[in-house]
């Protein structure tokens, strides 16, 4: 008898290590979907080790226009309906949505259960976006010395790997050759292997070291969070900085940030900061972070990113870059890319930066207007969703044109 018990408690205890270890490899998947994910994404500091990009000592907040945007009002269409922006926001589960225009604050609302002017919200892939502009910053500044150069003259430990050879512009435009497509999906692709390493405490450097070169460097676009990843590890030895430490000192402090944001760091050390993916930051300083971008890198007469980088950043004149041209390597058939931001082309080319789940930096320089939607969509990517939003973003600035011109 004692024997039969001692076995089922052997049992017992032994279901409930295997389950702890699914939960532990799995705790991604299970944070990022519905509905645990809206905590989530507003709460990645309780989930992670973190680094602070500090605001500066006398913030400036952004200013809210006293003609607000009536956003209720606003029609879509999308696949043969017209929508109104509240259906937007029940639809694809809009936690914040903020619409500046030259700087000043038309709309803010905020239809998340955590989601709040203070909430910093995970940015996902937006982070590419800002990395870009830092890197810009650093060439400037002479830290780099071009986007010519060989990623491996700053990362060393990258030599005999497939990104010995690629370039920093190679990653720029997500054309290393480095891996296949990201598939989150499925379950040993690259990037959930990259996922593992970064939560549970495992080698990044030896999955990226492992991925192998699949094509010729610049010939083909291939999205990738882990070219980005490479490029912050860039930006890293070439300043001498951590990516918080330089995202405070070249941007954040000196754009007049309200809040503080942080980068969630891998639990594994050297704990590094994912430049691809791993920025928080509040709802109104990402829109400051657009608002910039959409007066040519400017903030008052400070030109903070070089106004030819900012250029760079709105299209591509390369055709394999341009909207339509992604498909197959990991982009949706109404986006373009250039300088880690999506295209949408047209005569405005307005672009915008994306993470997955539904992040949204909206940017129409002609008519300097920016909006901010963050989002808990289940799946990562959700092409339908994302068709719909840009619909529904593009109809805001229309609205928002129209209303200045009266």
């Amino acid at each position: 008898m004692r024997t039969s018990r001692a076995l089922g408690l052997a049992a017992t205890l032994g279901a409930a290590v295997a389950g702890a270890a699914w939960i532990w490899r799995h705790q991604g998947d299970i944070a990022f979907s519905r509905p645990v994910n809206e905590w989530t994404f507003t709460h990645m500091d309780r989930v992670m080790p973190t680094e602070t990009v500090h605001r500066p000592a006398a913030p400036s907040p952004l200013n809210t226009s006293r003609t607000p945007l009536g956003v209720a009002g606003i029609r879509y269409e999308f696949d043969g309906r017209r929508y109104s922006i509240p259906e937007l926001h029940q639809r694809t589960h809009t936690t914040a949505f903020l619409v500046a225009h030259r700087g000043e604050i038309v709309h803010e609302s905020y239809p998340g259960r955590f989601a709040s002017p203070t909430a910093k919200f995970q940015l996902f892939s937006l982070t590419k976006s800002v990395t870009s502009m830092l890197v810009g910053i650093a060439l400037e500044r002479g830290e780099i010395g071009a986007i010519t150069d060989d990623v491996i003259d700053y990362v060393p430990s990258l030599k005999g790997s497939g990104y010995d050879g690629v370039t920093l512009e190679h990653l720029l435009n997500m054309s290393s050759g480095v891996g296949g497509v990201e598939a989150w999906t499925v379950p040993d692709a690259p990037i959930k292997q990259f996922e593992e390493a970064v939560t549970t405490g495992g080698s990044v450097l030896d999955v990226i070291r492992a991925l192998p070169r699949l094509r010729e460097p610049g010939t083909a676009f291939n999205y990738s969070t882990i070219d980005t990843h490479v490029i912050g590890w860039v930006l890293e030895a070439a300043t001498g900085h951590t990516l918080a430490q330089y995202a405070t000192e070249r941007l954040w402090r000196p754009m007049g940030a309200e809040s503080d944001a942080f980068y969630f760091l891998t639990r594994g050390k050297p704990r590094t900061a994912l430049g691809g993916g791993s920025l928080n930051a509040t709802v109104r300083d990402l829109a400051r972070v657009g608002a910039m971008m959409a007066a040519g890198g400017r903030v008052g007469d400070t030109q903070l990113v070089p106004e030819a980088w900012v250029s760079r950043s709105r299209g591509s004149d390369l055709p394999q870059f341009q909207a339509g041209a992604l498909l197959g390597g990991g982009g949706a058939a109404h986006y373009g890319y250039s300088n880690q931001w999506w295209t949408v082309g047209g005569e405005r080319r307005a672009y915008t930066g994306l993470g997955v789940h539904g992040q949204f930096l909206w940017i129409d320089p002609d008519s300097e207007t920016v909006i901010v939607k963050t989002s808990a969509w289940n799946d990562p990517d959700d092409d339908a969703r994302d068709a719909e939003t840009c619909a529904a973003l593009a109809a805001v600035v229309a609205a928002v044109v129209e209303s200045a011109e009266r």
